[in-house]
């Protein structure tokens, strides 16, 4: 459940949207490109040194409570020579849940500073007694020497290496989730699906977001914030229902900030919330009201 708001915390943005939705079809077909504003490091939407926390929570009949939290974090570094940004988001379940169910999420990405093009990727995953390691080198050398060489595990089905498709519009999921910060807001169409690509273990999956239009949001324990509004519909399978939407909010300013997020799962809800941010490069100008 801790995984379907990690992944939904980086697809969520993607608008900034980061879960699994409306669409997806089989690995390595073509999918589409979001439509991103300027790309270049000065016209970004975020900085080196960006903090954000999240709380998760989870309701299922007499069940609310608060089960875990996440952080997402964002540094500038050297990767090879060039001037990268290297995000790590991290996410636990809280010390009383992990007496029923512990996880631990970690997510790590490398990528460009000037057009976000990703460099590297790890993910860390435990879940109970299932465990998922993923790491990916991206080869950028040429048009017939162009993939994502994957070292994948999974307790389900052990150690694998593979070669992932990849264009200009293939992604992992942290740097997915920067990308789509920078959306063009003048070229999104309300209740239009626009596709994204992002690659996961030893898929690659195309997917798509819908913009439903702005809401002021009162965010638990953070305040009040003027928001856009994103969904998509959840993929099928051993965490979401497949029947409802994911839904987004995203502070409308020039942050783009995720502050609210509520995914369906297979038994209750799943939603988080924001509880704190730091080192924004904008002013927060869509906080109304703080708690």
């Amino acid at each position: 459940m801790l995984r379907a708001l990690v992944i939904s915390l980086f697809v969520s943005l993607v608008s900034c949207v980061q879960a699994f939705a409306q669409s997806v079809v089989d690995a390595g077909s073509s999918g589409g490109c979001i439509p991103v504003r300027t790309v270049s490091e000065e016209g970004l939407a975020y900085k080196s040194g960006e903090r954000f926390t999240f709380t998760i929570h989870y309701e299922w009949g007499a069940i609310d409570s608060d089960v875990g939290w996440a952080s997402v974090g964002i540094d500038t570094v050297r990767f090879n020579g060039q001037k990268a940004f290297h995000c790590v988001v991290y996410g636990r379940t809280t010390r009383l849940y992990d007496l029923f169910f512990k996880v631990r999420e970690d997510f790590q990405s490398w990528f460009t500073a000037d057009g976000i093009r990703p460099l590297k990727f790890t993910r860390n995953t435990y879940e109970g007694k299932y465990e998922a390691r993923n790491t990916y080198a991206y080869m950028w050398s040429g048009a017939d020497s162009t993939y994502i060489a994957a070292d994948v595990f999974t307790s389900s089905d052990g150690n694998r290496t593979v070669r992932l498709p990849l264009n200009s519009c293939t992604y992992d999921l942290p740097s997915l989730f920067y990308l789509a910060r920078n959306i063009d807001m003048d070229r999104i169409v309300p209740d239009v699906k626009y596709p994204m690509t992002f690659a996961i273990d030893d898929d690659v999956y195309n997917v798509y977001f819908i913009y439903r239009g702005k809401e002021r949001k009162k965010v638990k324990g953070f305040g009040t914030v003027n928001t856009m509004k994103f969904s998509a519909k959840l993929l099928s399978g051993n965490v979401f229902t497949g029947e409802e939407d994911l839904s987004v909010w995203i502070s409308d300013d020039d942050n783009r900030i995720p502050v609210l997020f509520e995914a369906p799962i297979l038994v209750g809800v799943a939603s988080g919330r924001i509880e704190s941010c730091s080192g924004l490069k904008h002013p927060f100008s869509s906080l109304v009201k703080k708690r």
